[in-house]
């Protein structure tokens, strides 16, 4: 089955998202809204997008202690969203009890949001996560630890670089999701990004989602490059 890219609204303001939404006004897209674009457009920026029919992915990686989790998202359950995520470092109770809060949110007669974990940012080196989090064993031993734990916890999958998702899928189950930014097309800036990879790589190392942001929202033609990685991704020749 195809599956569309995740695009990564990497935006400020919502006339940005108004004049970026306007150039797909007839497909429907699976976006992004991740923390600059909520922390200051609020929850009427998920209504507006999901009024246009566009499923969404609520990026905002939540690391509290559990009874905090846990209400945040019964509220942010009850946004109608379609995937949100929190951080696998807050715990497995934590992880729980943020499972509790979104089916407690979930409005009756709606499927409930997919819940997912970051294991590690695709920011993150190994030598960065060493020194800094003190984490001595090797980074894709701690991805994977992550995941099995996110697992234990109850959750649908994780965040993870498209690197890891063969071996986290081999490690758990295979519908477990493993939703991978970092994507990233051959001739591309690398960004911030260090872990990254591409539409076919993902495929090919079986990612469940691709998360993709500047590829798409910098280019010339938005629209052309999303069905450029689209088919990329999908295995398609464009």
């Amino acid at each position: 089955m195809k599956t569309k890219p995740i695009v990564a609204l990497d935006f400020s303001t919502s006339s940005e998202i108004k004049q970026f939404l306007n150039e797909f006004k007839d497909e429907s897209l699976f976006v992004k809204i991740g923390m600059e674009l909520y922390y200051q457009n609020g929850p009427e920026i998920v209504r507006y997008i999901k009024s246009l029919g566009h499923e969404i992915f609520l990026d905002l990686k939540l690391h509290d202690i559990p009874n905090t989790v846990k209400r945040s998202m019964q509220g942010l359950a009850a946004l109608d969203i379609d995937m949100i995520n929190v951080h696998a470092a807050g715990g497995k109770e934590m992880m729980q009890a943020a499972m509790e809060g979104i089916i407690a949110g979930t409005p009756a007669g709606k499927e409930r949001p997919k819940l997912i974990a970051v294991t590690q940012l695709t920011s993150t080196t190994q030598e960065a996560m060493q020194t800094e989090q003190l984490i001595t064993v090797p980074l894709l031993k701690s991805v994977v630890h992550y995941a099995k734990l996110t697992q234990a916890a109850g959750l649908d999958g994780v965040v993870c670089s498209a690197l890891e998702a063969r071996l986290i899928k081999e490690q758990t189950f295979a519908n477990f999701l493993c939703v991978t930014p970092g994507i990233r097309l051959e001739t591309d800036e690398h960004g911030d990004q260090k872990r990254m990879s591409t539409p076919d790589f993902a495929r090919k190392n079986r990612a469940s989602f691709i998360v993709v942001g500047r590829p798409i929202t910098l280019a010339k033609n938005p629209v052309a490059a999303y069905h450029s990685i689209k088919n990329q991704w999908n295995g398609v020749e464009n």
